[in-house]
């Protein structure tokens, strides 16, 4: 996931929550590094899940009126 000046972060936390299962705990650190790095990674699936999580991120973003971007990266 990418950060912005836009999406709020109690939203980012929200989407890591719901669409990576992650705990509030788990999903606020994930947020912070997003937010303090430029980007962080919300897990590590097949090429197909991620694709799907990804949509499903970007839906609920613009659903939202929110710019968060997400976006899968291969594994080196």
């Amino acid at each position: 996931m990418l950060n912005d000046d836009f999406t709020p972060m109690e939203f980012v936390v929200m989407v890591i929550q719901e669409f990576f299962g992650k705990d509030r705990e788990a999903a606020t650190q994930i947020m912070l590094k997003i937010h303090l790095d430029g980007k962080g990674v919300c897990g590590v699936y097949s090429r197909d899940v991620a694709a799907t999580k990804v949509d499903q991120v970007l839906d609920a973003a613009r659903q939202a009126g929110h710019p968060l971007q997400c976006v899968s990266e291969p594994i080196e």
